[in-house]
């Protein structure tokens, strides 16, 4: 069964512009009008990038029809629904079904860990209740669990079961799914670091935190890659490389804010337990940026 995939290139996993008092959506309007001319196919909206585990149910339902409303027919809307209560996560996936996003991202369950049947089961609820397509999400170093390349496969028969953001950094898993799977789920890179590697093995394209500052570089990456240009690629990855790394020098999205903040793009306040980069990691990611330009 081959699936047409919900975006190709890139895909910006978008910042939540924080107040003290709730958020900033003129600041939201603004964050995606820089993708939009940065030539991002898609956003992420209310991921791990988005504080997503910081969010009300009442401002995820808010954010979502915001940020639908502002993108729909310029760039496609995938909604972070992911959590470990099962009928919680099929409650937003049926929000940002009625509000007309293009797909939501669900990552695997945290805490609570589970099997790979419970796994299968989990997904499985969601994606048979709703019509909307679903990327699964895999962050072992975030949620304490995996998924296996047979799960994949056994996940990979859903109709409604778009695609996965692959962010284990595990190359020998992500061989084996292509191998399983085929053009039945579609992969995208959830690492900027792995993204040449990863659309060389045939993901489609990456959900980038460095996006959120350099929009245009992460779309001219993934477009490198999608005409077969490898070599012109790994040109311009190896020159971004050290900021890649530099926007994980701590916990995302803390390193990623302070960037938009250097860079005078009022991305809002971190909403504890997150709090701001030491000034020593600050001060590396500033550096970082000199070195390309980015700011002064």
């Amino acid at each position: 069964m081959k699936k047409i995939p919900i975006f190709q290139g890139a895909c910006t996993a978008i910042v939540t512009p924080f107040g003290e008092h709730g958020i900033h959506y003129e600041r939201l309007e603004t964050q995606l009008q820089a993708q939009l001319e940065g030539g991002v196919a898609a956003v992420v909206v209310c991921g791990t990038t988005g504080e997503n585990a910081a969010l009300s149910q009442d401002e995820h339902n808010e954010l979502v029809r915001k940020t639908v409303n502002l993108c729909r027919g310029k760039m496609k809307v995938i909604v972070g629904v992911g959590g470990n209560n099962t009928a919680s996560v099929l409650k937003k996936a049926e929000n940002a079904a009625a509000i007309g996003a293009d797909g939501i991202l669900m990552v695997t369950p945290y805490y609570n860990k589970t099997s790979q049947k419970g796994l299968i089961e989990h997904f499985y609820y969601v994606a048979d209740r709703v019509d909307i397509p679903m990327i699964l999400y895999n962050v072992p170093s975030r949620t304490g669990i995996g998924i296996q390349a047979e799960t994949y496969r056994a996940l990979a028969e859903h109709p409604n079961i778009n695609g996965v953001k692959e962010a284990s950094g595990d190359f020998s898993l992500i061989g084996k799914t292509r191998s399983l799977c085929g053009d039945a789920l579609n992969i995208w890179s959830g690492n900027d670091d792995n993204t040449v590697p990863m659309m060389a093995l045939g993901a489609k394209g990456v959900i980038s935190v460095a996006s959120n500052i350099v929009p245009a570089v992460v779309t001219s990456l993934c477009a490198l890659c999608l005409a077969g240009d490898f070599k012109g690629a790994t040109e311009l990855y190896c020159k971004y490389a050290a900021l890649f790394s530099a926007l994980f020098i701590e916990t995302n999205p803390m390193p990623v804010k302070a960037a938009m903040e250097m860079l005078n793009t009022d991305s809002g306040i971190l909403r504890l337990p997150l709090t701001a980069i030491s000034d020593e990691h600050r001060e590396k990611l500033r550096g970082e940026m000199q070195k390309l330009g980015i700011m002064e």
